[in-house]
């Protein structure tokens, strides 16, 4: 009934084997030289050994007030966050566009960009890429792996469209995101696409409001608000 981990030498019990995982894992090691990997080290390589997928559910939420729309994989790269890559920051992007065209381009393989998620200007979430995976958001790679991107609907120019729903909703969820990975809530930590280095944006913008949103996100914190 399947291996699970009884291929020791002879006259050990089941509970002393060494099981498939360890093999393999075990195995690169030795190949490489290296010494015994840790049980975290073999937690956090165990699903890259080739033909081993980490379990994951399909439609699966990091925040539950959102709902779920899958971005295509070609705007997305699948990581273990934050295992692999430690997360430390919160991007805030404008989509220059509808709510219903940032999915639209989310879902196409081509554009090859997009953000763990979107608020709209009614204040609904939608998640498209899991937290733990690396969204192509930032346009430079290191703040890409560090980083849960949010768009936000409506153009740069017209202030209107930042809605008191807008920022109430996103303040949420930027609260949530840094209680779950202690990330301080502060201009150093949430910041806009225009401050990422490198990087030719201008989003959120002259006319996104950052002491009203992050007075948001800071009464958000202190309430006490928790990602399921």
């Amino acid at each position: 009934m399947g291996n699970n981990g009884s291929a020791g030498s002879p006259g050990k019990s089941p509970g002393h084997g060494i099981s498939r995982r360890t093999l393999l894992i075990g195995g690169g090691v030795a190949a490489a030289g290296t010494a015994a990997l840790s049980v975290d080290e073999v937690r956090r390589l165990w699903w890259r050994v080739p033909g081993v997928e980490k379990p994951r559910k399909e439609g699966e939420l990091d925040y539950t007030p959102a709902r779920w729309i899958a971005a295509s994989e070609g705007n997305w790269r699948r990581a273990d966050r934050p295992d692999d890559y430690g997360v430390d920051r919160v991007i805030i992007h404008v989509t220059q566009g509808s709510y219903a065209s940032a999915v639209q381009v989310f879902q196409d393989p081509a554009h090859q960009a997009a953000t763990h998620y979107i608020v709209g200007q009614n204040g609904r979430v939608t998640q498209m890429i899991r937290e733990l995976d690396v969204a192509y958001h930032a346009g430079n790679r290191s703040f890409n792996e560090r980083s849960v991107g949010i768009e936000h609907e409506g153009f740069v120019d017209r202030p209107q469209d930042f809605t008191a729903q807008m920022y109430e909703s996103s303040a949420r969820l930027t609260a949530a995101i840094c209680e779950r990975y202690g990330i301080p809530v502060d201009r150093e930590h949430v910041i806009g696409h225009v401050e990422v280095p490198g990087t030719d944006h201008t989003d959120p913008g002259p006319h996104w409001d950052w002491p009203r949103y992050m007075k948001l996100v800071r009464a958000a914190s202190t309430a006490g608000v928790r990602a399921s």
